[in-house]
């Protein structure tokens, strides 16, 4: 089967490069020449674990392709996937479509056999319809079905989501169109994965009413962790006997400093526009995205008030500075609220993260010191401050950390440690929720 991905981006590359391990002969089409070319020449534009090993494997198998051309692949596609970016419009909070619209104007000038197009992108209801609309209007000729096949690739474990999904919506219209895709996902009858067909609007919905219902979930555990910090309770007691609930569940029930990343900030931010212009309500989405802006400022004052109320010349070093561990993705993560103000504040600051650095420097104010060791980082520091839970962090030579260190205040706005432990090391401790 002949698939052809439209963008080489996230989405785009790592359900490529899967696509190929199924089995299918998979071309990503990029119109990033920079990055075609390093592609073909082994080079990884993103952090994720196991997609170097997974493209270099089906680059060799001759599974896997690279191009800017859309004229030499889409001819002979059996489908073709739409997985460019839709980011946030600016000024108004709506998705960003015209990358979307601009590669279905393009697939439609070299369709010629029955083809698939199939929306892989995060998009509002209503885009596949626009999608075949333009097709259409481009190519009064094609013979082609629209669908809608929403990704649900988490961050750091993308691969894992991909291969072993907990579900698969398949937007679709047509007998034709679904037996298609149901071909191409075959290898997940292996394992059961259910696989929902729906309509296109449904499929649309689908993917945002998700990440909006996940978005509540941090938002509302960050409010019980305030609430418990001023009534003595334990967040992660509550969280707990919350959790073991089964109509709740324990998943995403972490306070933290706020949800970041490439998903939730936008597609909540999606959801209240397509809400408002169906004249529907997302008053409660609308709260989740003041909450977790509410959050990340409260992490700036709970960094001052374990320095005694003023963090001016101040020397903090801040561990992490991702949105999540295993990823280099910047996007809307806390750091990028968090940092500035405490620079604001006259805070001297330096920085560590295992793969996020570069992505950092680009999105960051300057002054921020780097440090390629963890040691460098804490080496004189009043505080630390844990903001990323990478595994590295998890298990730091305390005695040694504690020993780096000019200062003892510890502020740990992903609960790794535990209070105890911490004040055994000669921590002042500090955490969210308890």
């Amino acid at each position: 089967m002949n698939v052809v991905m439209i963008g080489a981006g996230y989405v785009g590359l790592v359900s490529g490069a899967c696509f190929a391990e199924f089995g299918a002969n998979v071309t990503c089409v990029d119109v990033d020449e920079g990055k075609v070319q390093a592609l073909q020449n082994g080079k990884i534009p993103i952090y994720e674990p196991g997609l170097e090993d997974l493209v270099q494997r089906n680059t060799e198998a001759g599974r896997l392709h690279f191009s800017t051309h859309f004229k030499e692949w889409v001819g002979d596609a059996d489908l073709v996937f739409i997985a460019v970016g839709t980011p946030t419009r600016r000024g108004d909070g709506h998705a960003d479509l015209k990358y979307v619209y601009a590669a279905a104007t393009e697939i439609a000038r070299h369709l010629q056999g029955y083809t698939v197009i199939v929306d892989k992108s995060t998009v509002p209801v209503g885009t596949a319809r626009e999608v075949s609309r333009i097709i259409k209007a481009t190519n009064p000729n094609a013979n082609f079905d629209v669908a809608s096949n929403p990704e649900f690739l988490r961050e750091g474990s993308a691969i894992n989501d991909f291969m072993r999904p907990d579900r698969v919506i398949l937007g679709v219209e047509s007998v034709r169109a679904e037996a298609r895709l149901r071909e191409l996902y075959r290898p997940l009858n292996l394992i059961e994965a259910p696989i929902l067909i729906t309509n296109l609007e449904s499929a649309e919905v689908t993917k945002y009413a998700a990440n909006a219902f996940l978005a509540t979930k941090i938002s509302f555990i960050n409010e019980v962790a305030e609430l418990c910090e001023k009534t003595g309770a334990d967040v992660h007691a509550v969280a707990k006997g919350m959790g073991l609930d089964g109509r709740i569940g324990k998943k995403f029930l972490h306070p933290g400093p706020g949800y970041g990343g490439s998903c939730f900030p936008k597609d909540t931010q999606a959801m209240i526009r397509m809400a408002r212009d169906a004249g529907a309500s997302a008053r409660i989405v609308e709260t989740v995205v003041e909450v977790n802006a509410t959050q990340k400022l409260r992490m700036v004052s709970k960094i001052e008030q374990a320095l005694g109320g003023n963090v001016a010349e101040k020397t903090i070093a801040v561990l992490g500075l991702t949105f999540k561990p295993e990823t280099d993705d910047m996007r809307d993560a806390p750091a990028l609220t968090i940092l500035p103000a405490l620079i604001d504040r006259n805070a001297v600051l330096r920085a560590h993260d295992p793969a996020g650095m570069d992505e950092a420097k680009k999105e960051l104010p300057a002054g921020i010191h780097y440090a390629d060791k963890i040691e460098d980082t804490v080496k004189g520091a009043d505080a630390v401050v844990l903001l990323t839970e990478w595994n590295e962090y998890r298990g730091l030579d305390l005695a040694r950390l504690k020993s780096l260190m000019k200062g003892d205040v510890f502020v740990d706005l992903r609960n790794v440690y535990e209070q105890s432990l911490m004040e055994a090391h000669g921590f002042s401790y500090c955490c969210v929720g308890r």
